[in-house]
């Protein structure tokens, strides 16, 4: 007997296979993840898995009427993290983590592959959709990072929709905080995952977009900043090699450049995506850190790489493929 979530994410993913791929269509495809971590089949019940798969699904389908209208990749990928900032589910928006002073500081960057052009957004705390923060700092401002107080200030003034803190509360994140403090463990023991959410895109006319949205780490303290954030880090656009938006122990993302480092050695070594994302991938390990990115190319194909046991990831493109997968060695 099919459970209410598991009959969700069949309804959506049945309506996502349900839209036809037209040969004389122009060609477009989008990834997307929501994070990685310890995810393993025997530590997740059958309900949580259907919630996440079909959450993973709403997301892609969100950017893929984008793209299938010929619409950008850059409106793609913010549509699809819109949509995961809104899903207590994600670490992102609302249902982010809480800093050690029991706050929601959130951070996400936005890059245009076609001029280069980036915007990016640290410490929010009361606009509703960060990524669309960022990109509004990109596209109606002269700058490329804004941070806290002033950020959210700009956020005002451009009329993107604000909320009261308490908007991206959620009672499990609270409770995270609260074991972290109580039995004095890291981030990564109370949350097991980083949930990051991203979206990589390749539109109709052959341009990429990234973007990448985030809560940071459970207990983070003294306005920390990961890589989400960081163009070249966590985030990287370039229709000369590819686009990346990367989830993990940003710290390590940070000191490797992992978003720019695989768009190198895409657009000089001519390393196919797969390739040149498992390379850096292996690199960060080797430092100590953990995590995932998803990566398309010019061409439409795409790669995700992790090493972590599991990453809530999918990808959807115009010739009709369509995969959601939250273990190792799904859409791969």
């Amino acid at each position: 007997m099919l459970t209410r979530a598991t009959a969700r994410f069949a309804a959506i993913f049945l309506a996502v296979l349900s839209v036809p791929a037209l040969a004389d269509t122009p060609r477009w495809s989008l990834a997307i993840h929501g994070g990685a971590g310890t995810m393993t089949r025997e530590a997740m019940t059958p309900e949580k898995e259907a919630e996440y798969r079909a959450a993973l699904a709403q997301a892609l389908e969100a950017g893929a009427v984008v793209l299938r209208g010929g619409g950008s990749s850059l409106d793609a990928v913010e549509a699809v993290v819109r949509m995961m900032e809104d899903d207590p589910h994600f670490n992102a928006g609302r249902g982010a983590v809480f800093t050690w002073d029991s706050k929601n500081e959130l951070d996400a960057a936005i890059m245009d592959g076609r001029t280069r052009a980036a915007g990016a957004a640290t410490g929010i705390t009361t606009t509703r959709h960060p990524i669309s923060l960022a990109r509004a700092v990109m596209e109606k401002s002269k700058h490329v990072f804004l941070s806290g107080a002033g950020a959210d200030q700009f956020a005002r003034e451009q009329r993107l929709e604000q909320v009261d803190p308490s908007w991206f509360a959620t009672p499990e994140r609270l409770k995270q905080l609260e074991e972290l403090k109580a039995q004095q463990l890291s981030a990564y023991d109370v949350d097991r995952k980083f949930g990051t959410v991203g979206a990589v895109a390749v539109d109709t006319q052959g341009h990429m977009a990234a973007a990448t949205s985030t809560g940071g780490m459970t207990g983070k303290r003294w306005g920390r900043i990961g890589d989400a954030p960081v163009i070249g880090a966590g985030t990287y656009a370039d229709d000369r090699a590819c686009a990346v938006s990367a989830t993990g122990s940003g710290e390590y993302f940070i000191r490797e450049g992992v978003a720019h480092e695989i768009c190198a050695r895409m657009r000089f070594l001519k390393e196919p995506a797969q390739k040149a994302a498992d390379v850096v991938m292996a690199e960060v390990a080797a430092m100590g850190g953990s995590g995932g990115v998803i990566v398309a190319s010019p061409n439409g194909s795409v790669a995700f790489s992790f090493n972590t046991s599991g990453m809530y990831h999918g990808r959807i493109t115009s010739d009709g493929v369509v995969e959601v997968g939250i273990f190792a060695g799904e859409g791969k």
